[in-house]
């Protein structure tokens, strides 16, 4: 299986080793745009893998921080006590760079830049740039994709 990513169409396409299009999701990507550099919050290009998969015992709307499940579920109600807060949802797949120089080591480590595909609260505009830097999706898409991937999957983001 691979992934491909569109930026500029924001969507997300899983296709099946043939090449056959098995689904299509919208997505949200970096508000400030591309890039690969550190502390940009650019949505990094190029060839990537999914280096890890995590949250699947967790339930739908389970509120994560740093890779770990808060204990939260989110609700319009909590996401009004932190307003502002980048909410990261239900699963993440967490992305590492394949090209050397380009988006894996030294300061435009896409890994090290905590760089994941992730669930985002219902009320999130999808179909346009609006993260910092990760690739936002509905959290029942995202499930759907997180149960048919593997780690190690390829995923190409296109500029």
């Amino acid at each position: 299986m691979k992934i491909e990513i569109s930026i500029p169409v924001q969507t997300l396409r899983l296709f099946a080793t043939d090449g056959t299009l098995l689904c299509q999701y919208p997505v949200s990507t970096g508000k400030n745009g591309v890039g690969e550099e550190n502390g940009s919050f650019c949505t990094p290009r190029g060839k990537h893998v999914i280096r890890a998969k995590i949250g699947a015992d967790q339930p739908e709307n389970s509120v994560f921080v740093r890779r770990r499940p808060t204990g939260e579920i989110y609700t319009e109600s909590l996401g009004a006590q932190f307003l502002g807060r980048d909410w990261i949802l239900t699963r993440i797949l967490w992305l590492c760079g394949r090209e050397r120089g380009y988006n894996r080591f030294g300061s435009c480590d896409t890994m090290r830049r905590y760089v994941y595909i992730h669930g985002t609260p219902e009320t999130t505009a999808l179909g346009q740039p609006g993260s910092r830097g990760c690739i936002r999706m509905r959290n029942a898409d995202l499930i759907e994709l997180f149960d048919r991937v593997e780690t190690g999957t390829e995923v190409e983001i296109f500029a």
